[in-house]
């Protein structure tokens, strides 16, 4: 029997009583006649695409998206510690494929909870590692820093001490953080300054938040105004 609450109409069809009908979004049919591009579907052209892309995207088939992507990927990747099959796995993965990390690192159990990924997973190079000896290994073949993302003591801050442009950003597991082993194969740590009563946010929007330093640092700040929307076409 599943544990999983049953959701309500409105819930399911994202639909708020009251608010009015909601955005559907995407495009519909593309008008005739079609552009002679290879890269786009006939499928979607005809029917309309509804899938969770930026417009740059929208009619292409699937391969010719994670080409595309794989040829503007960003030189980090992103490492997260998988064994209690934690929710925030998905996320992670999810706002990899938004800031264009190279690659996922599934680290520990090789199944993950893909539910929080909204399918991104399906445009993203995500690989396994069974424990974090191999990671470091793997880094270091690759020539990697290995920087771990957790607040604790010696930590320093994001926002004072970017990462290395060539590195993989280690997540830890949510409640726990980084295990002592993966704080010991760790290059450097750094720590995302908060300002409240809790002691820490949840890893996978600690993730995005990495993530979109590195980008910050790295691409935004490297871009002639103007040019540092990663939309553009």
């Amino acid at each position: 029997m599943s544990d999983v609450p049953k959701m309500a109409a409105s819930e399911k069809s994202g639909h708020v009583p009251g608010v009015g009908p909601q955005h559907v979004p995407g495009v519909g049919p593309h008008p005739q006649p079609w552009p002679d591009d290879p890269r786009l579907d006939p499928v979607l052209l005809a029917g309309g695409d509804r899938r969770n892309v930026v417009d740059r995207y929208r009619y292409w088939r699937h391969d010719a998206i994670v080409e595309d992507l794989e040829a503007r990927r960003h030189p980090y990747h992103v490492a997260i510690e998988n064994w209690r099959h934690d929710l925030n796995i998905g996320a992670a993965v999810r706002n990899a494929n938004a800031f264009g990390a190279r690659a996922v690192h599934i680290v520990g159990r090789r199944r993950w909870n893909r539910r929080g990924a909204m399918v991104t997973d399906r445009y993203q190079t995500v690989l396994h590692h069974p424990d974090v000896s191999d990671l470091r290994s793997w880094a270091e073949g690759e020539r990697l820093a290995v920087v771990g993302i957790d607040n604790m003591p010696g930590a320093e801050p994001l926002e004072t001490s970017p990462p290395p442009e060539l590195c993989v950003l280690f997540f830890g597991q949510e409640g726990p953080g980084l295990s002592a082993e993966a704080v010991e194969a760790c290059d450097s740590m750094r720590c995302i300054t908060q300002f409240g009563s809790t002691r820490s946010i949840n890893a996978g929007v600690a993730s995005g938040i990495a993530m979109y330093a590195w980008v910050c640092e790295h691409v935004i700040k490297q871009k002639p105004k103007g040019e540092a929307n990663g939309k553009e076409g």
